[in-house]
């Protein structure tokens, strides 16, 4: 666990808030290309039929669209959860881990001259927050037993509550609490989410695990699996690439991750000389060069999702090429995964997310055993 950030950030907040960035020019962003999935370089992937999703027990890469209609797995958007939902609100004073940071508004941040990897920063200054926490327990759940669990970012988000509770009440899964995590507000370099989600390191799931889960146990009166084949950690964009740092830096607390446009892209701030190209650094080097760990992962990505969305020109912002690079990258070490690349899609697209969702968390959960 580093600890350097909050004290040095800390005693270094006056200085930051007498530097700040002025406002980044206005421009009008171009709509993001829709990319061939069979372009040169691109993993090789089976088409399927339109509307077909790939089955829960195959791995390897897809693709599927341009049509997404909701899963039937779903039935009516307006039925009532068989199980419950328990919220609860967390607030930064209370937390060690992360105390709070915000980017001013209309602010963002300049390319290192020297690196154009490393984005400078100067606008971003300790802030408070707070947080809903909103948790999902099957109505099957029977107390006082463990729980297998689910972790979701930029919660709380109903439709991971209503996939599960479809796939609990069919008997297709077991009962899996589901544990949805707003982010600390903001977004990319400077702000409170991106601290959490986009930072090469076990912090977010250290987080998670010593002041969330506890929590969550008072609060919705459950006892969480310590197993970590029966621990998935989820999310889409940022929020998908923690959900796979969380299991990286953490394996032996989650075996399982589920991620939509997972932005595994040079987004991580402040910069690390550890890890220098943020998280693009789990497809180019990090899975690569070390063995395999066990994690089972689903992952997907749009035709249209983004592209080099900001000032950065280190050729490190596109989503598309680095969700193709990481099914390159888990093929090669023979990870167990699914990769589907949706025709007709933008970023965490919410139609492919529908049309996805229960088949993704199947493959994700195959083969777990309650103890």
């Amino acid at each position: 666990m580093r600890s350097w950030f909050p004290v040095a950030f800390l005693l270094t907040s006056a200085l930051i808030l007498a530097a700040q960035s002025a406002p980044a020019p206005h421009t009008e962003r171009p709509a993001p290309p829709t990319r061939d999935p069979n372009t040169p370089g691109y993993v090789k992937a089976t088409e399927l039929p339109d509307g077909s999703i790939p089955s829960p027990d195959k791995d390897g890469n897809f693709i599927i669209g341009p049509t997404h209609a909701r899963s039937p797995e779903l039935g009516d958007p307006s039925r009532p959860l068989g199980g419950s939902v328990i919220e609860f609100t967390m607030n930064s004073a209370d937390s060690k881990l992360y105390p709070g940071i915000a980017r001013e508004p209309g602010t963002f941040g300049t390319p290192d001259p020297a690196n154009p990897a490393k984005l400078i920063v100067t606008a971003s200054h300790p802030a408070p927050y707070t947080r809903k926490v909103a948790v999902y327990v099957p109505k099957s759940y029977k107390p006082g037993t463990e729980a297998p669990f689910i972790v979701g970012a930029d919660g709380p988000d109903r439709l991971l509550f209503q996939s599960l509770d479809a796939l609990i009440a069919a008997h297709k899964l077991p009962p899996i609490v589901a544990i949805s995590i707003a982010n600390g507000t903001g977004d990319a370099q400077g702000s409170e989410r991106g601290l959490e989600y986009d930072t090469m390191s076990g912090r977010y799931a250290e987080f998670v695990e010593t002041e969330v889960l506890p929590r969550v146990e008072v609060e919705a009166h459950v006892k969480l699996t310590h197993d970590p084949d029966g621990r998935a950690a989820t999310g889409g964009s940022s929020g998908g690439a923690v959900s796979l740092i969380m299991a990286w830096y953490h394996p032996e607390l989650y075996h399982r991750v589920l991620a939509y446009s997972g932005t595994w892209i040079n987004q991580q701030w402040p910069w690390n000389p550890e890890t220098p190209h943020g998280a693009w650094g789990l497809h180019e080097t990090l899975i690569p060069q070390n063995p395999a760990k066990p994690i089972r992962i689903w992952t997907e990505v749009g035709d249209r999702d983004l592209y080099n969305p900001n000032i950065m020109r280190d050729d490190m912002h596109d989503w598309v090429r680095a969700n193709e690079k990481m099914a390159a990258a888990l093929a090669a070490k023979h990870y167990h995964y699914q990769f589907v690349f949706a025709r007709n899609a933008g970023h965490v697209d919410h139609a492919v997310r529908e049309q996805t969702m229960p088949e993704a968390l199947l493959y994700v959960w195959q083969g777990y055993r309650p103890h």
